[in-house]
């Protein structure tokens, strides 16, 4: 998943869609850090005893990214909601 760019500028009139926006881009954020912490638990590593093989292990990163971008949208680990509210605060002072 691509971080989208964000500029907190945009739309200060309306704090709904400037929440969501950072929403978007906290949420990616958290998928990437979260695929990156499953990776070294050893999740979509292929097995010796049952299956493996070429085409396990060139899908395994990508399974790894789908899950970490379902349990990030299903809340993570709250990193998410508190790079929002650094984001909001920032964009409040400027």
């Amino acid at each position: 998943m691509e971080i989208p760019p964000v500029n907190p500028m945009v739309n200060q009139a309306d704090p709904v869609a400037e929440r969501e926006k950072f929403r978007e881009v906290a949420v990616a954020l958290e998928a990437s850090f979260l695929a990156e912490m499953l990776k070294y638990t050893g999740l979509g590593k292929s097995r010796d005893s049952f299956g493996g093989g070429e085409g396990e292990d060139a899908f395994a990163s990508l399974l790894v990214r789908e899950q970490a971008t379902l349990m990030a949208e299903g809340g993570g680990i709250g990193l998410a909601e508190q790079i929002i509210d650094s984001m909001m605060r920032r964009a409040d002072n400027a």
